[in-house]
């Protein structure tokens, strides 16, 4: 396997040394700013990325402009997985929440590293699932769940990809990512912050009790990270998914 200290992107982190050797001359390491946009719906996928400590949303936009995040990616993956399954475009806008690096590698140098067989297509595969079990839950959360649960589930994700307790966070791009007014987010972040949660203050949320914002959250969080865990252990086992 690749030392952990290679990359901070999981997928590559796991690759066998002799894979990742053919595909490191191809990666270009890239920086993320925040509100980037790396892919428009229906817009051909030029390149994919494999974020670092970057988080990118995936948002649904309907035809009166509002929009909802359906998905979030992190260290654990890559976004443009249309790519692998034969399709050239995503339906969703793929936009930079938390700026950081990322690895770039082509769509047509994807498509020759990923081949069946290859350790790259069968993490790519997990991965896969991995998402579609966050997208799927994300749907059935923001139909069912409070805005105050909804916040807590999606600051314990973003923190989860960071890996840091301090979030550069608007009111705005949380509204936008949520689906929900400004009011609505002020009310939510207020139950959480007096609940000494987190403190929010100049677009920065700071998480101050992580146990007790997991305690807040609505069921999805937990859900979604165990079949992470879950497939992330199948990951581990490189040989054994042939």
């Amino acid at each position: 396997m690749v030392n952990q200290n290679t990359s901070a992107n999981q997928l590559l982190a796991a690759l066998p040394a002799a894979e990742y050797g053919k595909l490191v001359s191809s990666l270009e390491k890239v920086s993320l700013e925040s509100g980037q946009i790396l892919y428009e719906p229906g817009e051909p996928i030029q390149d994919v990325y494999f974020p670092l400590r970057a988080v990118v949303s995936l948002v649904s936009i309907m035809e009166n402009g509002a929009t909802t995040e359906v998905g979030i990616v992190g260290s654990e993956g890559m976004v443009g997985l249309p790519i692998l399954w034969g399709g050239q475009s995503m339906t969703s806008r793929a936009i930079v929440q938390i700026p950081d690096g990322a690895f770039r590698l082509t769509a047509e140098k994807l498509m020759e590293f990923a081949q069946p067989g290859t350790v790259l297509f069968k993490h790519l595969l997990l991965y896969t699932q991995a998402l579609f079990s966050q997208v799927s839950q994300t749907a059935a959360c923001n139909r069912q769940h409070t805005i105050e649960e909804r916040l807590a589930r999606w600051l314990l994700s973003a923190q989860d990809c960071v890996q840091q307790d301090e979030l550069g966070l608007t009111q705005e791009f949380i509204s936008n990512m949520l689906g929900i007014n400004r009011p609505g987010v002020t009310i939510a972040a207020g139950i959480l912050q007096r609940a000494g949660l987190i403190r929010y203050r100049r677009g920065r949320i700071t998480i101050l009790d992580r146990d007790e914002l997991e305690a807040a959250s609505c069921e999805c969080y937990s859900l979604v990270k165990t079949e992470y865990r879950r497939l992330n252990r199948l990951q581990k086992q490189g040989e054994s998914l042939g």
